[in-house]
This record gives C-alpha cells, structure tokens and sequence, in this order.
C-alpha cells in the first residue's frame, strides 16, 4: 500500500515535470501560440488538485483500494496529458 505522504510526492513530481514540459515547449517555440501550453497547464493544475482532494478525504473504508485507484486515476491523467504536450 502507497502511503499518503508518498502518493502526495507523485502527484507532486508528476504534474510538475508536465507542466515544466509544456513550459519548455513554449520556451523553446516561441513564435507557436501559447494559448495551447496555457491549456496544458490549467488541465495539470486543475487534475492535481483533483487527485489531493481525493487523497485527503477522511471517511474513505479501505485506505488501500482508495490509494491504489489513485495511483490508476494518476495514470491515465498524466498519460493524456503527456500525449499532449507530445503533440505540440
């Protein structure tokens, strides 16, 4: 079982190394729009507080299963958006 403290720490580094991506990206292409990386951005920030809400919730009955749905939600959210950051 992740511990609460641990999975707070992927969520952490996960989102922050896609938004420092897309950051990147719109550094390295200036002349692209940055209305697209801004998008990227907004979505990582709004799905990490997301994903902490859930793992700060109190009345969950199996903190296992609870945290190890996270991890699988974590995944895919990050899959997407690196698939999108990719396509830029």
């Amino acid at each position: 079982m992740a511990s609460k403290r641990l999975l707070k720490r992927d969520v952490n580094n996960v989102f922050g190394d896609i938004i420092e991506a897309a950051y990147i990206h719109q550094e390295a292409n200036p002349e692209e729009d940055k209305a697209k990386t801004e998008a990227i951005v907004d979505e990582a920030i709004a799905d990490f507080d997301e994903l902490i809400v859930k793992i700060n919730q109190k009345d969950v009955e199996n903190k296992s299963q609870h945290f190890k749905a996270i991890e699988k939600e974590l995944e895919a959210k990050a899959q997407k958006l690196i698939e999108k950051v990719n396509a830029l």
